[in-house]
């Protein structure tokens, strides 16, 4: 089965702010969750918006569910659900009306299921959106994103700003999307604990362009972090290094082989790595 979604050497350049999307190639299998990590400005949103295709790429293919989708290609996105970090719907609507307005929208609009998100998220039908908090506002949003049966969820930031219960119950809810082999999420977040939670693979952007792709259980079981003093540092196999990054009197050395590296470096210390911590090694270390 082909992937339900995948960027080939995708390229957009800003002039006036020079930024450059630089030939982002990744994918998305079905059945997956891809968390997409980056920094602010990294890229994310304007690699989420050419997937969506209100931003137009200047080069590269993007194809979902297999075929490269144009303006007028409703069906596809039918099958794509979208939630956006930020005001996803007028502020002087209500869910009623928005639930109204996504009937005539999507034909496979489950009005049903929209109700039953709204009666387990607590949220009101009648009340305007601008006055609901942040949690609420996101929460209809994911209620109506997932009210007409898509395939492939699109998250961007759809858990920043949330209180740490009201996020684990935003995963639940993709978890129990996934449950469905068919489906599949692009997670962008900067909350790496989340995508730790519940991420199949983690894509790392930085400045535009696409530094590692990586499934979870690599990142479990097998990347590290070597914390080296000076001289330790000049006696590593320079083909174990990924990045390095000098701290006082330390420098944090990063190796795809961790229980290599503790086998071959038997007298330095060799940790476990977050999300986290990779992603500012690869941000603010160097390379042999």
């Amino acid at each position: 089965m082909a992937d339900i979604l995948e960027l080939q050497q995708v390229s957009k350049t800003f002039p006036k702010s020079n930024f450059k999307l630089d030939k982002v190639t990744f994918s998305v299998p079905y059945g997956a969750i891809l968390g997409f990590v980056g920094e602010n400005g990294a890229g994310k949103t304007t690699t989420i918006g050419c997937i969506l295709n209100t931003i137009t790429k200047e080069s590269g293919t993007i194809k979902l569910f297999g075929k490269e989708m144009k303006d007028a290609d409703t069906g596809l996105r039918e099958k794509i659900g979208v939630v956006y970090d930020g005001d996803n719907f007028p502020a002087y609507w209500n869910a009623k009306q928005l639930s109204e307005i996504m009937k005539g929208v999507y034909t496979q609009w489950d009005q049903e299921l929209f109700e039953k998100y709204l009666k387990d998220f607590n949220l009101p039908a009648k009340q305007k959106i601008k006055h609901f908090s942040r949690g609420m506002s996101m929460k209809l949003a994911i209620a109506a994103a997932l009210s007409h049966h898509p395939q492939l969820l699109i998250l961007d930031e759809a858990t920043s700003g949330l209180d740490p219960v009201m996020r684990d119950d935003i995963l639940d809810v993709f978890l129990a999307f996934m449950q469905e082999e068919n489906h599949s999420v692009l997670l962008s977040s900067h909350i790496t604990s989340d995508l730790e939670k519940v991420a199949d693979y983690i894509t790392f952007l930085h400045d535009g362009r696409l530094i590692m792709t990586v499934s979870k259980n690599e990142l479990a079981y097998d990347y590290a972090v070597m914390r080296c003093r000076e001289s330790q540092f000049q006696k590593l196999d320079p083909q174990d290094i990924l990045v390095y990054r000098k701290r006082d009197l330390w420098i944090d050395v990063l190796v795809s082989d961790g229980k290599g590296a503790r086998r071959k470096y038997k007298d330095i210390v060799v940790d476990h790595v977050s999300v986290d911590e990779i992603m500012l090694l690869l941000v603010k270390g160097e390379q042999i």
